[in-house]
């Protein structure tokens, strides 16, 4: 058995900024429709067990811990309106959807991949998107990354050669040398080959000895500033872990319940009123497909 989690609030970005871009005039919650047509599309390359995570509202806990964290502020409102949609269409379709408030959907997609990693007859879990938040959650060959705009995988030697670090430590490189697209800075002069040469050999923040001395890299450049400024700023540097740090306590379901089984009635009402009735109509196939098996 394989799973497939997918990072819908990514794929709403990319459909509104990639395919319904392309349209001089894309037509109404074409995003939307686009990723139902895309999870459809996992379904007929072989997908059985289906988990479609989302930020319903974008704003989440983090925005209380720092207030520099992302908001809606400044989005596309076609953009921001289509998330509901997106969410209906999917769970009319008969796949499992996790629309996040407190949490985000990274959150979620971290919670159902420890969920099968735990589960024995799950051979593989895809995490699709391309976030790099959520390489803290590959395991080895069994829990991968899938980037579906470059058609590449992510296992944990791969997270290790693109970071150079292995995902233990991705919250804690995270932290360091900062987020611009989540809103949290990093520490002063933290740049990613300081962050993921002492990660590299210590692990996390919290084993980092507050001298350079001790660190035995004697060729890391301006090691003694950086312990400097971690010393002086470990409670800030913490506090962008903790903000880093993909939760996974997460009520997300179990593997069983993920199988996707086809679409709800609802379905063909909710794409014919947006224009779409093709898609109810994939779905029907896909499904009618899977049970003649």
């Amino acid at each position: 058995m394989k799973v497939h989690l997918v990072d819908g609030t990514y794929e709403l970005f990319r459909q509104h900024f990639g395919n319904a871009a392309r349209h001089d005039d894309p037509p109404p919650f074409a995003a939307a429709l686009g990723v139902l047509g895309s999870t459809l599309q996992l379904v007929a390359d072989g997908a059985t067990n289906v988990g479609v995570a989302s930020d319903h509202v974008i704003e989440s806990f983090r925005n209380d811990l720092w207030p520099g964290y992302k908001t809606s502020a400044g989005m596309d409102p076609v953009l921001l309106e289509q998330i509901p949609v997106m969410e209906e269409l999917l769970a009319a379709a008969g796949f499992t959807v996790w629309p996040m408030v407190e949490y985000e959907a990274d959150d979620a997609l971290g919670a159902a991949a420890a969920v099968a990693d735990a589960d024995e007859r799950v051979e593989l879990v895809v995490i699709v998107t391309p976030d790099k938040d959520l390489g803290q959650c590959v395991r080895g060959g069994r829990v991968v990354q899938y980037d579906r705009r470059k058609g590449e995988f992510t296992d944990e030697a791969g997270v290790t050669a693109k970071f150079g670090v292995p995902p233990a430590s991705i919250a804690d490189y995270l932290a360091l040398v900062g987020d611009s697209a989540d809103g949290y800075p990093g520490l002063p002069g933290w740049g990613a080959k300081g962050a993921s040469t002492v990660l590299a050999k210590f692990g996390s923040i919290e084993r980092i000895p507050t001298s350079s001395g001790e660190w035995g890299l004697a060729g890391l450049r301006g090691a003694e500033k950086l312990a400097v400024t971690l010393r002086d700023q470990l409670d800030l540097a913490l506090l962008f872990k903790r903000i880093a740090t993909v939760e996974t306590d997460v009520e997300v379901g179990t593997v069983d319940a993920w199988e996707w089984r086809g679409p709800t009635p609802l379905l063909a009402s909710l794409v014919d009123g947006l224009g779409a009735p093709e898609l109810a109509e994939r779905a029907e196939r896909l499904a009618h497909r899977r049970r003649a098996r």
